[in-house]
């Protein structure tokens, strides 16, 4: 190994590790809390979230109930569940944060409210999407995710072994050792055992980012190999998007054009050869949930109600296995079907993601998933530790102690890599030329290690 591609790949590692640790740190825990979202609810609020199996009432009684405690509110979907669980209403009410209503769906009798954000796991799933920062916090994790990745590719190459192969200090930690020797080895054992998780869990993440997932989005339906083509709403101009319209949608139909009632349009309805007016009412929420019903559409799922006149009343299942994925709108005025779409009939790139999301937040394979991607997140607290841990040890006192800088040879290389990091990940290329620049700016260069 060449001692200059070394020292320029432990300084890319240094400076990426320093400045990403701390977010990391932040993903990875969150990241476990969510990976037991259903356990950890289900512990915290048992009489709120288990019922006794009973006939479903109807789902509008269930919207009733919930109501009651929101004077001037609306609901806008309501969980339908298995048999044992309770129903849970979203209500946006006149005033205040938006708010889930558990409903016993045997009684239709309200069991509780929360505000998801303000949970246990609701803090967690905000905060490993956004850092709670919204937009810019969107981009942050992604440019995170994106060093992330790096972090793990410039660790093994660090990791991999020079001269004669032992395997106290690299594949098992010399615990018997004090000081930096036993970080070090803590550091880089635990980064070689779990590189090829966390790089999966990285990969299947970054569908989620904003830049790089959408550009992933738009790359594949162009090619054909994202969402359907076949239900693109052809002759038809869509003003808004799936996820737009309902807030939450499977990956593939996130950028998806919604189907749109037409409240003007004669449709047939009623007793057979009848033909309604133009601004038909409604067909309401139970008839719509019929309809689902003889679509094949079964518990549990997720029923959207129409948002205003041109709404659509939309159903979409998302079991831990995404083979199960479908997703129906009807015209909430006549009850037809407008668009019928399931996991068949997306894209193989579109079902390799899905399949990864699912992966991602231990639900494919149960228990056994999410241990395995516990075991990730653990690899990613160590390293986030540890890592700091080395540099302040190491460093000398007012000083960074970052490794020797590049040689100017060496300095077309990282042109290339950062071009190279620009077009595979934008955020991280021009991360890393920012970085580059500063480094070249930074007084005290000279007392690098």
């Amino acid at each position: 190994m060449r001692p200059q591609i070394y020292q320029t790949i432990w300084r890319w590692h240094f400076y990426a590790g320093l400045l990403v640790a701390p977010f990391m740190l932040i993903l990875a825990v969150t990241g476990a809390v969510y990976l037991f979202n259903d356990e950890i609810n289900d512990a915290l609020h048992p009489q709120q979230r288990f019922v006794a199996p009973a006939e479903q009432r109807p789902v509008s009684q269930m919207i009733t109930a919930a109501l009651a405690g929101y004077p001037g509110g609306s609901a806008t979907r309501v969980d339908i569940p298995p048999p044992g669980r309770s129903a849970q209403v979203f209500v946006t009410p006149a005033t205040g944060d938006l708010v889930r209503v558990y409903v016993d769906p045997g009684t239709a009798k309200a069991l509780g409210s929360y505000v998801y954000s303000h949970t246990i796991v609701g803090f967690a799933d905000v905060a490993h999407g956004s850092l709670m920062l919204g937009k810019f916090g969107d981009g942050v994790v992604e440019l995170v995710a994106c060093w992330g990745l790096i972090l793990v590719i410039t660790g093994v190459y660090l990791w991999w072994p020079r001269g004669e192969f032992r395997l106290e200090g690299v594949v098992i930690p010399r615990l018997k050792e004090t000081g930096r020797t036993v970080w070090r080895d803590l550091h880089a054992v635990t980064g070689v055992w779990t590189a090829l998780l966390i790089a999966f869990l990285i990969v299947t993440g970054l569908p989620w980012a904003n830049v790089w997932g959408g550009l992933l989005k738009r790359g594949t339906d162009a090619a054909g190999i994202g969402y359907p083509t076949s239900h693109r709403l052809h002759g038809t101009t869509p003003t808004t998007n799936v996820k737009q319209a309902l807030g939450q949608a499977p990956w593939t139909l996130e950028d998806a054009p919604m189907p749109a009632s037409d409240p003007h349009a004669e449709h047939h309805g009623g007793h057979a050869g009848m033909v309604m007016a133009a601004s038909s009412p409604s067909i309401g929420v139970d008839q719509a949930v019929a309809i689902f019903a003889k679509q094949g559409v079964n518990a549990p799922y997720r029923l959207f109600l129409p948002s205003g006149p041109a709404g659509a009343f939309t159903a979409y299942t998302y079991p831990d296995r995404p083979q199960g994925q479908r997703t129906i709108h009807l015209d909430q005025y006549s009850g037809r079907v407008l668009d019928d779409v399931g996991f068949a009939d997306y894209g193989w790139a579109a079902k390799g993601v899905e399949l990864g999301v699912q992966l991602h937040m231990g639900n494919y394979f149960g228990r056994a998933n999410q241990i395995v991607m516990l075991i990730a997140c653990v690899g990613v607290v160590m390293l986030s530790v540890t890592g700091p841990i080395m540099w302040w040890r190491r460093r000398p006192k007012g000083g960074i102690a970052a490794p020797r800088e590049l040689s100017p040879l060496k300095l077309r290389t990282v042109a290339l890599i950062t071009l190279a990091l620009g077009v595979l990940f934008p955020l991280a290329g021009a991360s890393l030329l920012l970085v580059l620049i500063v480094d070249q700016l930074r007084p005290g260069r000279q007392d690098n290690a």
